[in-house]
Order: structure tokens, then C-alpha cells, then sequence
């Protein structure tokens, strides 16, 4: 089946692309030295975690419970949810995934991990956990080294949980000093530190130099107009997403509406909303719900009516995450068809 037969709009990737983005950062963190742990929230796609754990990836990352349990059933394995688990649902959840793989969890809190602890003591077993430190991202974590302490000693004391080590996000020279002194006190104490788990894609270089024991990286597997506008390391090469669309109008000479609109992309600034890989001066300038109004003063080509153009979205995770499957496309053939099984799992 080739590209021109599908029925639009249609996310789809680019397998060479993709293999190469793979390899070329399982290449990289072995070079550097350090393991790397990648993340699945930005395809939420099994078959490419899969892909990626091939490639030399230690585990994979699902940022919430809903996607690590998607993983499982597909047969993954060693998943680390960097993300307080709270609430009585979620709790039940999480010890019946750990009853069926390797899963940690990152937790700030002594309540947190309570309800981790109670639960799984309950349900006879026992959840390995690690401790996330505020290292400067202003989000989740405790706020020093001494608080970081605190909590350790809290979970040692505990049944049902195992504290195995701290993380970061994202990774950073910054965080150097609050990390080796949380190191030092748990050592003080005699608690082992089995995990240094930092992050962010860009951020290997810094992980290794932070002694982190891995590094949790995911959009680089993608990567996405976002990263390409802000970093001339990137160029629209790097991109494995197209949305296909299809022009559905032509009301002047200037302006064509195509049939994706803000259901099918990201839309949020900055504009353009995507780069038509076909006519690169072409704009995605606005979006109503299911029209794309696309500028096309600057090209010199006569759009038409069913003509179908190749669109890379602005943001891939969250594109991503509006659709059901994801289309393999190799030299403009269908070799795969994906469902995208982690989208909508936000619990």
C-alpha cells in the first residue's frame, strides 16, 4: 500500500528516520558511558519501545501508570513511573503491576510513600521506590539534601517498599552539589543507593558527569519542530512524524485549508503550527477544530483540491497523543501499522 492511499488525516513516521534517531542515541550514551532508560511517553507506541530496548535501552520510562500498564501487556519489562502514585485506584493498580514486572516508582513524600507501603503490604509484595529530588525544575521533588534524608530513613522503616536511590530532572551541572551531599548522607546513615537516575533529552553529557547510574531520554526518538526551531544542532531531518493531510479547499489564491485542524495537531503558539515538508513556504498560520487554514502567498506551486501534503507537527508527544495508530512508512510504502496504545492514559 502506498502513502497516496491512505485516508486523511493520518499521523504517520518515518521508519528511516526513526531507526537512525534510535541508534544514534543508544551510539551515543554508550560512548559516553552511561545506560540509558528511555522514555515512552512521546510515542506511547510498544512496538517502538520495543525497538528502542533492541537498541541497547536498560528499560523504558512511562510517566503514568496507565502507559507502564499498556507496556506490560505488551510484554515490556524493568519500567521506571517517575511520578507520586496517590489514591486508593491507583495503589490496587500499581501493586498488581508489580506482582507482573520489574516497576519502580519515584515519590517526594512521606505520605506517598505510606500509601505505597500500606498497599503493598496488603497485597504481599513489595515496591521498589527512589526518592526525586528538586534540583531546580520548580515541579515535583524535595527541597535538599537533608529532606532527601529524612524521607530515606522514613522508607527503610517501612514494609512493603524498597528504597533503592534518588532522580533528578532535568539532568544538570547545577544539581551536582544537592546530589553529592544526598549521597554522602545516605552513606552517613548506611543506606545503599542502588539508583542515579537523571534526565532530559540533550542532557546524557550531564547525567554521566552528575554519577548518575542511567539516563531517562524520550523526545530525541522523535524529535519535533520545537527542538529544531530552538537548537541549530537539529534539522528538520531529524523529524520522524508527518501528518498527512489533504487539501479540502482553495478559496483564493493565497490560502488553502487542508483537513487537519486543531483534533489532529497541537495548536498552541509559536506559528507556523507545522512545516509542509512538500512547500516549505507554505504557513499553517490558524486552526479551527477540524480545518488547518494554510498561507501559500509565497509559493510559487498552484495547490489543488485532494492534493495530499506531508506535515511535520509541532510537537510530536502531544500530536501523537490525539490519534489511535501511527503508519510506518519506508520510501513512501506502508511497512507498519502501529496502534498507538499508551495515548489517553493520563491516570
Amino acid at each position: 500500500m502506498n502513502i497516496a492511499d491512505l485516508d486523511t488525516p493520518k499521523l504517520a513516521a518515518d521508519l528511516d528516520v526513526l531507526e537512525r534517531n534510535i541508534e544514534g542515541m543508544a551510539t551515543h550514551c554508550h560512548q559516553l558511558g552511561i545506560p540509558l532508560r528511555v522514555h515512552t511517553k512521546t510515542h506511547k507506541v510498544p512496538e517502538i519501545a520495543k525497538l528502542q530496548v533492541a537498541a541497547g535501552s536498560q528499560g523504558i520510562t512511562c510517566q503514568k501508570l496507565g502507559e507502564a500498564e499498556v507496556m506490560v501487556d505488551a510484554g515490556l519489562d524493568n519500567i521506571l513511573i517517575p511520578y507520586n502514585i496517590v489514591g486508593k485506584p491507583k495503589l490496587k493498580r500499581l501493586t498488581a503491576l508489580v506482582q507482573r514486572a520489574r516497576i519502580t516508582v519515584a515519590l517526594d513524600s512521606e505520605e506517598t510513600a505510606t500509601g505505597i507501603s500500606q498497599q503493598a503490604t496488603a497485597d504481599g509484595c513489595v515496591v521498589p521506590v527512589i526518592v526525586e529530588l528538586d534540583t531546580g525544575s520548580g515541579r515535583c521533588g524535595v527541597q535538599s539534601p537533608k529532606a532527601a534524608q529524612r524521607l530515606a530513613r522514613q522508607i527503610m522503616k517501612m514494609q512493603g517498599i524498597d528504597f533503592q536511590g534518588v532522580m533528578t530532572y532535568p539532568s544538570n551541572l547545577r544539581a551536582k552539589p544537592f546530589i553529592a551531599e544526598t549521597f554522602d548522607l545516605l552513606e552517613q546513615d548506611g543506606i545503599p543507593v542502588n539508583i542515579i537516575s537523571g534526565g532530559g533529552t540533550g542532557s546524557e553529557a550531564a547525567s554521566k558527569d552528575l554519577g548518575c547510574t542511567e539516563t531517562r531520554s524520550g523526545s530525541y526518538v522523535y524529535e519535533g519542530m520545537t527542538r529544531v526551531g530552538r537548537s541549530g544542532m537539529l534539522s528538520p531531518e531529524r523529524c520522524v512524524l508527518r501528518v498527512i493531510v489533504t487539501v479540502v479547499s482553495t478559496p483564493t489564491s493565497e490560502r488553502i485549508i487542508i483537513d487537519g485542524g486543531m483534533k489532529t495537531f497541537t495548536s498552541y503558539p509559536p506559528k507556523p503550527y507545522g512545516h509542509i515538508i512538500e512547500h516549505p513556504d507554505a504557513k499553517i498560520y490558524g486552526m479551527s477544530v477540524e480545518h488547518g487554514h494554510v498561507d501559500v502567498s509565497e509559493c510559487a506551486h498552484q495547490f489543488k483540491v485532494g492534493e495530499q501534503l506531508s506535515v511535520i507537527p509541532l510537537h510530536q508527544g502531544m500530536t501523537s497523543n490525539l490519534h489511535n495508530e501511527l503508519v510506518g512508512i519506508r520510501d513512501g510504502e506502508i511497512e507498519a501499522i502501529w496502534q498507538i496504545a499508551g495515548r489517553g492514559k493520563v491516570s
